[in-house]
């Protein structure tokens, strides 16, 4: 452990500790746009500067180490000017649309842009315009509102491996995209969504649902498979509007591409609500009760196996049970049946 003193304050932190990672331990509020902690320190934003003493200029807080007997602050007159001339730089090419922005009332810049009372800006001028729309079924990227933050970059190559994104040209022109400019291709993980501090990035089926007004969130498990990631589902009455994941559990927040954006099954009007059993041969499925439904299915099996003998029945399990819920099914062919033709759609 090492000690130092941030704002007239001594913090002991493990010996390795960003500057940055110390003043979160003195519950400071340090402004970032860049920074993870799931993800490698990058130092991009220049928002979480602060002032060692010993040292000349400012330096970024989430890339430098703690060191014994560093005297850091934090909140200085001539640091929160050079932050608020930061965030006005970045509103200056930036469109002024959150009013229907999908990231109203979530979105980072617009905190800072709150937090500083920025409400005109001394640096008007030329704004970038990338009129683009991407072809793929999930992700909607609006160019223009890219702060160049790198965290979707960073997203897709520390935590996916797939570097489906990168930067192009350099300066004004600088931008974030697909190789080529093509059309987004990729896993659609949503992992670069789900980082996002602005409204770049979002996904296609959250257009046109509430943002904030009378949605509920819910904490559950994502039953796509074992794994059991967390998500937080967003309702609007019964109806889903969007799914997210909090990162302070074992899957961190990342999610797959059927977890995040695979939930519209949950409102068609093709979902089964009930069991169908046919009470006569040839006849239409009509609604039973669950009782009715697992009587019918166990006196079937019971018939089949004395006819023909229990190997004429086999079980094919899911992924998206539990370890323990695919136990007892193998448990019910081979104890109960006789059988051991027990397979998983995982084998394949």
């Amino acid at each position: 452990m090492i000690t130092l003193t941030i704002d007239n304050t001594q913090v002991e932190v493990p010996k390795g500790s960003t500057i940055l990672e110390a003043t979160k331990a003195l519950k400071i509020d340090m402004p970032t746009l860049c920074y993870d902690e799931r993800m490698k320190p990058h130092g991009g934003c220049r928002l979480c500067i602060v002032e060692i003493e010993g040292m000349r200029r400012p330096i970024t807080s989430c890339t430098t180490p703690a060191e014994e007997g560093m005297v850091v602050r934090t909140q200085t007159d001539h640091l929160e000017r050079l932050r608020k001339t930061t965030v006005e730089l970045l509103l200056s090419d930036h469109p002024n649309d959150c009013m229907v922005c999908i990231r109203a009332g979530s979105c980072t810049l617009q905190e800072l842009a709150y937090k500083y009372q920025i409400r005109e800006n001394r640096f008007k001028g030329e704004m970038r315009d990338h009129n683009r729309v991407d072809a793929n079924p999930f992700i909607l990227r609006e160019q223009n509102k890219c702060v160049l933050c790198g965290l979707c970059v960073r997203v897709c190559d520390e935590v996916q491996g797939v570097t489906a994104i990168g930067y192009a040209n350099r300066g004004f022109e600088a931008k974030v995209c697909s190789p080529f400019e093509h059309d987004l291709d990729c896993e659609f993980c949503g992992q670069c969504v789900s980082v996002c501090p602005t409204g770049a990035l979002s996904a296609k089926m959250w257009e046109g649902h509430p943002r904030h007004e009378g949605i509920t969130t819910t904490e559950t498990t994502c039953g796509y498979c074992g794994c059991g990631c967390n998500i937080t589902i967003h309702a609007l009455g019964n109806e889903v509007t969007r799914v997210t994941s909090r990162s302070d559990n074992h899957n961190r927040g990342w999610l797959c591409v059927k977890g995040r954006f695979g939930f519209e099954f949950i409102n068609s009007e093709d979902r089964l609500t009930t069991p169908l059993i046919r009470r006569e041969k040839g006849g239409e499925l009509e609604p039973a009760s669950w009782d009715e439904a697992l009587r019918l299915v166990a006196s079937k099996f019971s018939e089949i196996k004395e006819q023909y003998g229990p190997d004429s029945i086999g079980g094919l399990s899911s992924a998206r049970c539990t370890n323990e819920e695919n136990y007892m099914f193998q448990k019910l062919f081979r104890s109960a049946i006789g059988t051991n033709n027990v397979d998983h759609c995982a084998r394949y």
